[in-house]
């Protein structure tokens, strides 16, 4: 009976696990059940590698995409930035007088050409660098010199002092220069005043 049974038990093993010459009823049955679970352990391993690797490279590779696009976008934005700041510039290129006049205080202010002539309220210093100052129906009086200006600029009420009133008449005055006008006066014809026309806003 015995016998009988053994013999049963080696055919099952053959069938089922690898023999293994020279060794025991015990050793081959934790042969073949490690054999299955190290194939499974394998397997496991094969899918887990597998399985993320594709996810992380799909994953990456919508990233890359995404990040093309925004880089695209932000190309694209920068390059409409430019041409508007360009086209501002030129804008505003056009908006300077040319030529620069002065005026009294009947004389429009504004944007002045050949064929418009105003008196330009955005008038700048190239030497000072302070912007020029203007007080219609007023004129300078004779007394104003130098250290006046260079003391008292920017502030009107100080400036008041040296101004007396006179009708039609306009006061332009920077930090270093100062000049009244009751006419129309082109400022080529005054080559004293450092003054040129900034950039008209509207």
């Amino acid at each position: 009976m015995d016998e009988d049974l053994r013999e049963l038990l080696d055919d099952v093993e053959k069938r089922f696990c690898s023999a293994d010459t020279g060794g025991s009823t015990s050793a081959r049955e934790r042969s073949c059940g490690n054999g299955k679970r190290g194939k499974e352990k394998a397997a496991d391993r094969k899918l887990s590698a597998t399985k993320p690797g594709q996810s992380l490279s799909s994953d990456t590779d919508d990233i890359d995409g995404f990040l093309e696009e925004l880089l695209k976008e932000d190309d694209s934005q920068s390059k409409l930035d430019e041409m508007k700041r360009l086209r501002v510039q030129k804008t505003s290129a056009a908006r300077r007088c040319c030529p620069v006049f002065l005026g009294g205080s009947s004389v429009t202010k504004g944007v002045g050409t050949a064929s418009t002539k105003r008196s330009c309220d955005q008038l700048r210093c190239t030497s000072c660098d302070f912007r020029v100052l203007m007080f219609d129906e007023l004129e300078w009086d004779p007394s104003c010199d130098y250290l006046f200006f260079r003391n008292n600029m920017p502030d009107p009420q100080k400036l008041g002092a040296r101004l007396k009133r006179r009708s039609g008449s306009r006061a332009y005055a920077c930090q270093c220069s100062w000049f009244s006008s009751r006419e129309l006066t082109d400022l080529r014809d005054q080559p004293h005043l450092r003054w040129f026309c900034g950039k008209h806003q509207d």
